[in-house]
């Protein structure tokens, strides 16, 4: 066995390192990268790493089953390692060759899903290592219910083990009936010694030896920067998160980037300690002195009580360069972990990375499952500016012998949303059990669902073709859909509604639809779209409102008005537009919105309604950031994966505010249906704005929207239709125009006049690169929203700041958005819907052709709704 696994470490290490002249630590045989239940040969990653089977480490085996995932979340980073598992069903144990001197990673990866005919909610196990326990009683299911993730990951640092092997045990446990254990994926990396001795917080001078611990990876976060890949980070395969979800109350401080000039400088601390990309971001208080001296800047992390934390923060000054500039104040838990910090003094110099390590124990007592970090301005110094900056944070348990903690205890509104959903399915005739998990340590049971991965699997196979609707019992008995219709999907699909939007949104009378509309008064259309007219309407008490009327010959039909419904009435968010409810009543279907005062973004550009309202560049930028934060949250704060399809300036409102909200959801894609990544389907969108891959292909992927983002980019700069088919053929598609305009370095040539000579040059610069990466003709060549709304701020950055400096970037509202009542079953979670705009309408095609969207672009003069 020993043989064969030496050999096996020599094959196929991956992600283990030397430590190499330039301080970063490169690859070198002795690693080992499992994918567990894969067969011979085993499989790559969709970062190009290669998994191998698990089976030559087990020893012995004791009847463990390879098995397959019955169903891929649309949320899986990668098919490897998760979509293969391990199970045990009794104790069985890996184990490794290591080096008896060297601190390793274990990653631990879990996919609760279908295996065969195991439950997820079933299993609950404890694992070990050479004695430490690292989970006990854990359920993978619990976590990510709680969590709401699709798949979990748990990494340990290793200290020293004195022994050349590692024995890792995976047992089932014994107070669970049917109990049974599993792994997907499995890495041991060894990795230089990372920690030495921290300062305790609450004790001066006290040191905690950390050299010889062992540690799990809490939480690990590039402050003020985006999502750092394992193939980004310096040599240790990291995965560094956004800081946003952690940030306290309503002052968030502001982001900020170093500029191309600043080079990161390690000196003498080696680089594998964070990457540039960590160092190069930050985030700071605001250049407000009087806002800055009245609050914290503050982080909560949620943590398991009565155990020690190391706490890692990274710096790097790349703005101020002198001592006193900015001096502030630490705090972990309220108690002052470094007073008066001045990074530019630990450094001294711009561009120069440092760390702080600082150890706390968080009590065991109500309230004390949190920890906090705070900054704050030295004032006592009398500083040049009252400021406080942070780079990143990390967050290690520490522990010798136990690292493991209780199942996280899910919500009350998750809670109180699958109680209501197990009525619904009991009027259903569902027959779903009820799992009772305990927690370990003594912690209080959780009711859960036990099939939900049965049921969606179920779904998943029907015949291609066939209704996807669950038969939900209406909640109106006096529903006047004839039953004739149900031929039609509309009788199902109105008991659906009804179901799904029980308490979330408000159902209409036709008759109150009528009063609102004065029975649908011609002078009172503002707007006409594929869906249908759009009015304006008043209810109750003089509340505006805009409803939105089916037209019957309309393409879209029951499908999209049940999309709208089932999508915004689960999402309230500042950049979406909110639903306020729905009626289905004698071959009427209708939707009321908030009423939008400013109209569509289309309006303002071009269409010359508002000829005196001119948007400044400042202002379009504004817009656009309020949409794209609306479609990052639809692409990554939801559940599943949702894909508007139909981004355009019609399709993105304005409130008196200036507020940009996006809308019209009816051709929105979501839940359980992503699978792979991407949609197969039918091309539906309007032209101008569709994606080439998307069109070529007939597969769906967020990257899709940010297509047509980049189409609504260059349309907010030069303030022309999309599509002109008056113009030379060149000139016909604004995207096509607009990119080889920028090639031939003459896009300052088609500008608006109106904000041709406000807009500074480094902003139109960074403005114009984003769009062009967001029409790249691959999917995978395109910006996330969120890198996409990064570089939309600092655009908006270079444009506000006279002297042309980078220090801070347009604020982010962490509180923008709410999600309402969310439920397991509900894959058709968040979209939304939109009124139409002002006298517009869609030009959507339904065409499956696979010829590209340029050469049918003449072909377009009589276009027609959806």
């Amino acid at each position: 066995m020993h043989k064969h696994a030496s050999l096996l470490f020599s094959l196929v290490g991956i992600f283990v390192f030397l430590h190499g002249i330039d301080g970063a630590w490169r690859e070198e045989p002795g690693s080992l990268i499992l994918g567990c239940g894969l067969n011979e040969g085993g499989a790559e990653d969709i970062d190009g790493r290669q998994w191998s089977p698990d089976n030559k480490f087990l020893v012995p085996d004791n009847g463990s089953i390879m098995s397959k995932a019955a169903y891929q979340e649309p949320s899986l980073s990668s098919l490897v390692p998760y979509m293969t598992a391990r199970i045990f069903t009794s104790e069985t144990t890996y184990k490794f060759n290591i080096q008896r001197d060297k601190r390793y990673w274990l990653r631990l990866h879990f996919y609760p899903s279908l295996y065969g005919s195991f439950s997820p909610s079933d299993s609950y196990f404890s694992v070990a290592a050479n004695g430490i326990t690292l989970l006990s009683n854990f359920s993978a299911y619990i976590t990510c219910e709680a969590l709401s993730l699709a798949y979990i990951d748990r990494e340990y640092s290793l200290a020293p083990l004195n022994s050349d092997t590692l024995t890792l045990t995976f047992k089932p446990s014994d107070k669970q009936k049917g109990a049974f254990a599993f792994v997907n994926g499995i890495q041991l990396i060894p990795i230089p010694e990372l920690f030495d001795s921290a300062a305790l917080v609450g004790y001066v001078e006290q040191k905690v030896e950390v050299k010889s611990m062992s540690l799990q990876t809490m939480f690990r976060l590039n402050v003020g920067g985006q999502y750092v890949s394992p193939a980004q980070d310096s040599g240790l395969s990291r995965m560094w998160y956004d800081d946003t979800p952690y940030l306290y109350g309503a002052s968030t401080g502001v982001t900020n980037k170093a500029t191309k000039d600043v080079r990161i400088n390690y000196q003498t601390m080696p680089q594998y300690i964070a990457p540039e990309t960590v160092y190069s971001t930050s985030r700071s208080m605001g250049n407000d002195k009087n806002a800055n001296i009245a609050y914290n800047l503050t982080w909560i992390f949620q943590v398991d009580p009565n155990s020690m934390y190391l706490v890692r923060l990274h710096f790097c000054e790349y703005y101020y360069s002198k001592v006193n500039e900015i001096v502030f104040n630490i705090l972990i838990n309220n108690q002052t972990a470094e007073p008066q910090a001045d990074v530019i003094g630990w450094t001294g110099g711009k561009g120069v990375p440092t760390y702080k390590d600082y150890v706390i124990y968080v009590q065991d007592g109500e309230g004390d499952e949190k920890l906090w970090l705070a900054l704050q301005p030295a004032p006592e110094t009398k500083p040049e500016f009252y400021d406080a900056i942070l780079n990143g944070v990390e967050i290690f348990k520490l522990n010798d012998t136990d690292l493991s903690g209780p199942n996280p205890q899910p919500s009350d509104m998750l809670l109180e949303d699958q109680a209501e959903e197990r009525g619904f399915q009991a009027h259903e005739g569902y027959n779903r059990k009820a799992v009772i998990g305990g927690a370990a340590g003594g912690a209080a049971g959780f009711a859960f669902m036990a099939a939900i991965c049965i049921t969606v699997f179920n779904k998943k196979k029907r015949v291609p073709g066939s209704s996807t609707n669950t038969s939900w019992l209406p909640i109106y008995g006096n529903s006047h859909t004839n039953a004739s219709k149900s031929t039609s999907g509309k009788s199902i699909a109105s008991a659906n509604l009804a179901a799904m939007a029980q308490g979330l949104c408000r159902y209409f009378s036709l008759q109150e639809i009528k009063q609102a509309t004065k029975s649908f008064d011609e002078s009172l259309v503002i707007g006409v779209g594929g869906f249908g007219k759009v009015y304006k309407g008043v209810i109750d008490d003089g509340t505006l409102v805009a409803v939105k009327r089916s037209n019957p010959q309309s393409e879209q039909g029951v499908n999209e008005f049940q999309t709208e419904i089932e999508m915004l009435s689960k999402l309230r968010h500042k950049h979406l537009v909110s639903l306020i409810g729905f009626c289905e009543e004698d071959d009427e279907m209708c939707l009321v919105y908030d009423y939008m005062d400013l109209g569509t973004f289309r309006e303002h550009l071009y269409k010359g309604i508002k000829p005196l309202n001119i948007l400044t560049w400042k202002q379009r930028l504004e817009i656009c950031i309020g949409a794209a934060r609306g479609l990052h949250y639809l692409h990554t704060g939801a559940k599943y994966t949702i894909i508007h399809r139909d981004v355009k300036t019609t399709n993105i409102l304005l409130d008196n505010n200036w507020n940009a909200k996006v809308s019209d959801f009816g051709l929105s894609k979501t839940g359980p249906e992503m699978n792979a990544g991407h949609v197969s389907t039918v091309v539906k969108g309007s032209f101008g704005y569709l994606d080439p891959e998307y069109f070529r292909r007939q597969q769906l992927t967020e990257k899709s929207d940010v297509y047509s983002f980049g189409v609504v980019l260059f349309e907010a700069l030069c303030a022309r239709p999309v599509l002109n088919t008056n113009l030379p053929k060149e000139q016909v598609s604004l995207a096509e125009w607009a990119l080889l305009c920028n090639q031939k370095g003459t896009i300052e040539d088609i500008i608006d006049p109106h904000i041709k000579e406000t807009i500074k040059p480094e902003s139109l610069k960074k403005f114009v690169d984003t769009a062009e990466k967001c029409l790249s003709d691959h999917g995978t060549d395109r910006p996330s929203m969120n890198d996409l709304l990064w570089n939309l701020e600092f655009a908006l950055n270079l444009q506000e700041n006279k002297d042309g400096s980078t220090h801070s970037s347009a604020q982010v509202d962490e509180n923008e958005f709410e999600e309402i009542n969310l439920g397991d079953n509900m894959a058709n979670h968040y979209k939304n819907l939109s009124l139409g705009s002002q006298h517009d309408l869609s030009q959507d095609s339904d065409s499956d052709s696979s010829e590209s969207p340029t050469k049918i672009f003449k072909e377009l003069v009589n276009s027609k709704g959806r």
